[in-house]
């Protein structure tokens, strides 16, 4: 007799979802905020745009701070020191150079690089808690700074700024100055987006999740932590560059800790390392601090606090999080 060879059943294997489509989802979800965002200025009046306007700027700031804090583990409350940097640098190229905006942008952006690059390479050699204080420490002495020197007007802060022009063209209008805050916040969303996606930024987390292993690996978490470093006060630069566009004046009030405890605050509640996640919760933030504070007898600080609170416990992952569906196996028989 012959020996009957059997073969065992293959194993069950974990149902996935499909990548493309995933990816065809994120696409699609994008196109349709970014088509809903431009649609703004056609829909609602000056001055819910020049609100929206704030937000863009603001989330461009938040951005940075997400970069640090929720895809490398740094979590920082300095980042308001370079977004100063980039409007009072925008602000004084638009009175005493030119009104064009990408000129602006491009200095702010060389100056908060610059700024971050000195600071960085002392900052970056902490951690934890010591890392936060000297953060905070470079935020409050940058304050300080915009508060005294008469170059930037002090304590009266920098006032005179033209209406910022595209291809020599002044945008006075409200809707104008939203549509170009609105593309430059953009392309330092994508600019983010790709950072994070990258090898570089698969290392960033890394060195977040344990940094003492990717060590042993062989990767330098020094240098890698500087350059992001670098890169965040860059992003942060441009946020306050768009700041100035919107609001054409900088006061020290705008690189204050108020704005660092409220960019870190925004990346908590909405989510953070998703990158998206926290730019609604700077939407939310200055929402609640410059519009609801004022029909709740000015208790916006309170609001926030409570708004704090209640994404702790019951949405760990913030606002991110309700759009991330637990993943289900199922056997096949």
């Amino acid at each position: 007799m012959k020996a009957v060879e059997t073969t065992a059943p293959a194993p069950a294997v974990a149902a996935r979802p499909r990548r493309p489509a995933r990816r065809g989802r994120a696409v699609a979800a994008a196109v349709t905020a970014a088509a809903l965002l431009a649609a703004v200025p056609l829909v609602l009046g000056a001055y819910p745009v020049s609100m929206m306007t704030r937000m863009l700027a603001f989330a461009v700031l938040v951005l940075s701070v997400d970069l640090l804090t929720g895809i490398t583990g740094m979590p920082t409350l300095g980042q308001a020191a370079y977004f100063g940097v980039g409007a009072y640098t925008a602000a004084l190229v638009g009175v005493h150079l030119t009104s064009d905006g990408a000129v602006q942008v491009a200095a702010a952006l060389l100056a908060g690089l610059a700024a971050a690059a000195v600071t960085g390479w002392i900052a970056v050699r902490a951690h934890g808690i010591v890392f936060l204080m000297l953060t905070l420490a470079i935020g409050e002495s940058v304050h300080q700074l915009a508060d005294t020197w008469s170059l930037v007007g002090g304590g009266n802060g920098l006032a005179g700024m033209p209406p910022v022009s595209v291809l020599g063209t002044a945008l006075p209008a409200a809707g104008f100055v939203y549509w170009w805050v609105l593309a430059v916040a953009a392309a330092a969303f994508a600019v983010v987006a790709l950072v994070a996606r990258s090898p570089y930024g698969r290392t960033l987390r890394g060195i977040r999740d344990n940094e003492a292993r990717m060590r042993a690996l062989g990767y330098r978490p020094g240098p890698a932590k500087f350059g992001v470093f670098c890169l965040a006060g860059a992003v942060a630069a441009v946020g306050g560059a768009l700041w100035a566009a919107q609001v054409r004046f900088v006061s020290p009030g705008d690189l204050g800790f108020e704005v660092a405890a409220l960019a870190l605050l925004s990346v908590v509640i909405g989510g953070s390392g998703t990158l998206w996640g926290p730019c609604l919760g700077a939407a939310l933030v200055l929402l609640v601090r410059d519009n609801l504070s004022a029909h709740v007898g000015g208790h916006g600080a309170l609001v926030l606090g409570a708004v704090f609170v209640a994404v702790v416990f019951t949405m760990p992952r913030g606002l991110a999080g309700l759009a991330r569906r637990p993943r289900r196996t199922e056997a096949r028989s």
